[in-house]
């Protein structure tokens, strides 16, 4: 079994280090992919980055364990319900229900304002990562999530005020799922507690196999 992390939108694949370290005391081993240097070769916009990702799940082997936050399991839902039979589980950290079209564009008005050398440390160009953001605006995230059936978990910071009731949303929506809060952490769990996040992968996963 493959086990794969996906960062966030505003993240790399080093915001998964203080998790990884866990992780790995507990034998548990991961692939973190920087999503924005495996679509380096092509646009940033979010079908693009489905597909790098798509391909780069299934050159893995093995079956999959997929642990995405907010982008992250937009692109494990989409990934599970085109390829169930690579999926052994997936994990949804922070993951949104519904596009909140009324975030993005306050966001898109932020970003126009920020710095370039804040894109260029996650990978992106500044004109990149809004190109992703935009085209994210009509993405129907739980259309067919009917058909997940694999082993699923919801997760969200106890202080993610903005995703919480997605969450509990995709908890209803996905047969059979699990929903666990994680303590002291707002929206980038990873960052905020990932000693009690990894605990509660290395039990997802090892309950799971």
């Amino acid at each position: 079994m493959k086990n794969i992390l996906i960062h966030g939108l505003g993240q790399n694949n080093k915001s998964w280090d203080n998790t990884n370290i866990y992780l790995k005391k507990n034998g548990i081993d991961t692939i973190c992919p920087n999503l924005f240097e495996i679509t380096k070769k092509v646009s940033k916009d979010y079908k693009t980055m489905y597909n790098a990702f798509s391909d780069f799940c299934n050159n893995q082997k093995e079956r999959l364990n997929l642990c995405g936050l907010s982008l992250g399991g937009v692109l494990a839902l989409d990934y599970a319900k085109e390829y169930p039979e690579k999926v052994n589980s997936i994990i949804l950290i922070g993951t949104p229900y519904k596009i909140p079209k009324t975030l993005l564009k306050i966001q898109g008005l932020i970003f126009q304002i920020m710095k370039k050398s804040t894109f260029e440390k996650m990978g992106c160009s500044k004109k990149e990562f809004i190109t992703l953001v935009n085209s994210m605006n009509n993405l129907d995230i739980v259309k067919n999530i009917e058909t997940i059936k694999c082993k699923s978990l919801i997760i969200c910071g106890a202080k993610d005020n903005v995703n919480m009731e997605s969450s509990k949303l995709l908890n209803n929506s996905i047969k059979n799922s699990e929903f666990k809060v994680i303590s002291h952490s707002a929206h980038e769990v990873n960052i905020d507690n990932p000693k009690e996040l990894s605990n509660i992968i290395y039990d997802f996963w090892k309950n799971n196999q």
